[in-house]
């Protein structure tokens, strides 16, 4: 795949598109330090981050993720809202990445149906560490299949097994991220125009879809399915 067809979000656009925290996906992706106490010594640590990036931060103003990125945040923030420990969610990304031979397993179709291995495995190791995230293991429990539901896949599209494309909502299919696309940002799929172009049209024409609609040359239809795209996303932030 080309630089072009990697998809290109900041970060902002990342925690908008998988109702996320930015600060979060930014530790995430581009490591932080902390401190902890090492008997009476406090000691500064660093963490690092949870893969690479598709984009070298120093390549752009600010911090740039591509597709793959974004769809792989999309279940570690899955994993972090179930209260999975961050050191268990890396475990288990470095066991499948290396597993599955994929720089970004948790969205690989095989991880819907090995990950649960995975998962159990990164527990128990977990469990005997002394680190202070994981010193309760023992006695929390978590359901993989509730933290990795289907609807959490529904509406990626796979080419050998590696995600390609992704419906937010897949029920209609109306709105598509194609890396290959308006560089992966939402797009009507039957126009291939963005949404957030015919949001901002809509506001600016008094909501009056009609006329979006002409202006745009497309059906009123799709200029409901990118205003009730772009609505959704609103409410979520």
């Amino acid at each position: 795949m080309t630089q072009l067809g990697l998809g290109m979000y900041t970060l902002a656009d990342a925690a908008r598109l998988i109702h996320g925290d930015r600060r979060a996906i930014k530790r995430w992706l581009y490591g932080y330090d902390y401190a902890s106490r090492k008997g009476e010594e406090r000691v500064r640590r660093h963490a690092n981050p949870l893969w690479a990036p598709q984009y070298q931060a120093d390549d752009f103003h600010e911090n740039v993720i591509g597709f793959q990125d974004l769809l792989e945040l999309r279940v570690v923030r899955e994993f972090v809202r179930r209260g999975v420990p961050l050191l268990v969610v890396r475990r288990c990304l470095e066991a499948a990445a290396e597993m599955f031979g994929a720089d970004y397993p948790f969205t690989t179709r095989r991880f819907v149906t090995d990950g649960e291995t995975i998962y159990q495995e990164a527990l128990r190791a977990g469990a005997d560490d002394d680190e202070a995230e994981v010193l309760d293991l023992r006695t929390r429990q978590y359901a993989f299949r509730e933290i990795i539901k289907g609807s959490l896949y529904a509406g990626i599209e796979y080419d050998d097994g590696f995600a390609r494309r992704w419906y937010p909502e897949p029920r209609s299919r109306a709105v598509v991220i194609d890396p290959v696309v308006q560089f992966g940002h939402p797009v009507v799929e039957e126009s291939g125009i963005p949404t957030a172009s015919l949001y901002a049209s809509y506001l600016a024409e008094d909501k009056n879809k009609a006329v979006v609609a002409r202006l745009f040359e497309i059906t009123p239809k799709q200029v409901e399915s990118a205003v009730r795209f772009e609505e959704k996303l609103l409410q979520a932030a």
